[in-house]
C-alpha cells in the first residue's frame, strides 16, 4: 500500500468490498473511515496508529484481460506516426521564405568558414567575411590564411594568395567556379528552376536541403543548402564532378548594409606576379 497526497490519505479499497472481505477498484480513504470499517468488519483488518503510516496487505488480483507489459517493439510503433508527423515539413514555403529573402537583397555582409577536400587530399579550412553585391559581385576577405582575397569584379575573378605572392585572373564562367551557388544568393534564387531531385530533412538548427543542378554544364553535381527557421541560410556544400567537396557555414548576417563599388575593384599588391588563367 503507499501512501497518496496528505499523511492521513491512503490508497485502499472500496469501503463496501472491504467489509465483505472482497477485493475492487482502489479509492482513497481517511484513516478515521479506516477505523470505522475496522470496527465493522472485526479484529482482522489492522487499525493504523495515528502517527504512522498504515500498511494494508491487499492484493488486487489483475484481471487476465489486462497485459502488464508493453513490448518495446509495439511502443515504438505506436510512437512512430506520432514521430513522422512532428519531422513532417512543408518544403514549398520553407523555399519561397529564402528566395524572398535573398532576392529582395541588394547587399549582404557575412562572416564565413571554408572547407575544402579535394581527392585524396587532407581537409583544408579557412576563415573571413564575405561581401555580395549585386549583380555579380564579391569580396572575400580571409582573416585565415590572413591577407587571402578572392574578388569577382562582374567580369573576372581576381585571386591573391599571399604566400606565394601571386595574382591568378579568370574570366567569369559559370562553368568554372564551385562557388557559383553562392552567387545565387545575390541573383534570381529559384529553387524550382535551378536545380532537381529537391530533398529536405530536419536538422540541428533548421531544415537541410539537397538538390542536384539542372544542367551538367557545371562542375559541381550536388548541393546541400542548411536554412534556419529565420529563413537564412546558415550552410552550404558543394559537390564536384571530381567528388571534391566545398563546404561553407556562414554568421552573423547583415542583409542591406552599404558597400562601396570599390570594394569589388581588385588592385594588384605591390611587387605581386600576375598569372592569367588560360581560357
Amino acid at each position: 500500500m503507499r501512501q497518496c497526497g496528505a499523511p492521513n490519505f491512503i490508497v485502499g479499497e472500496d469501503e463496501d468490498l472491504l467489509r465483505r472481505g472482497q477485493f475492487g477498484t482502489a479509492r482513497i480513504v481517511s484513516y478515521q473511515r479506516l477505523r470505522e470499517i475496522g470496527a465493522h468488519r472485526g479484529p482482522d483488518l489492522p487499525v493504523p496508529d495515528a502517527g504512522r503510516t498504515p500498511i494494508l496487505n491487499l492484493h488486487v488480483p489483475r484481471p487476465p484481460c489486462v497485459n502488464p507489459f508493453v513490448s518495446p517493439l509495439r511502443l515504438l510503433l505506436c510512437l512512430l506516426p506520432v514521430s513522422l508527423a512532428a519531422q513532417t515539413v512543408d518544403l514549398a514555403p520553407v523555399l519561397k521564405a529564402v528566395e524572398a529573402r535573398y532576392n529582395r537583397a541588394e547587399t549582404l555582409q557575412v562572416s564565413f568558414r571554408e572547407a575544402y577536400t579535394g581527392p585524396g587530399q587532407p581537409r583544408r579550412t579557412e576563415s573571413g567575411t564575405l561581401l555580395l553585391r549585386k549583380p555579380g559581385r564579391m569580396r572575400w576577405d580571409y582573416t585565415s590564411p590572413e591577407g587571402k582575397l578572392f574578388v569577382s569584379d562582374g567580369k573576372f575573378l581576381w585571386l591573391y594568395t599571399p604566400s606565394n605572392h601571386q595574382v591568378e585572373k579568370m574570366e567569369i564562367k559559370e562553368s568554372d567556379d564551385m562557388r557559383a551557388p553562392l552567387a545565387f544568393l545575390l541573383g534570381k534564387l529559384h529553387f524550382d528552376k535551378e536545380f532537381r531531385n529537391i530533398q529536405h530533412n530536419s536538422v540541428a538548427g533548421g531544415i537541410r536541403i539537397t538538390a542536384d543542378p539542372k544542367t551538367d554544364t557545371l562542375p559541381y553535381t550536388k548541393v546541400e543548402f542548411v536554412v534556419a527557421p529565420d529563413s537564412i541560410i546558415r550552410r552550404v556544400q558543394v559537390t564536384g564532378y571530381d567528388q571534391s567537396i566545398l563546404e561553407f557555414d556562414f554568421d552573423q548576417e547583415k542583409l542591406n548594409p552599404p558597400l562601396e563599388a570599390k570594394l569589388f575593384q581588385f588592385r594588384m599588391p605591390p611587387g605581386a606576379e600576375l598569372v592569367e588563367s588560360a581560357q
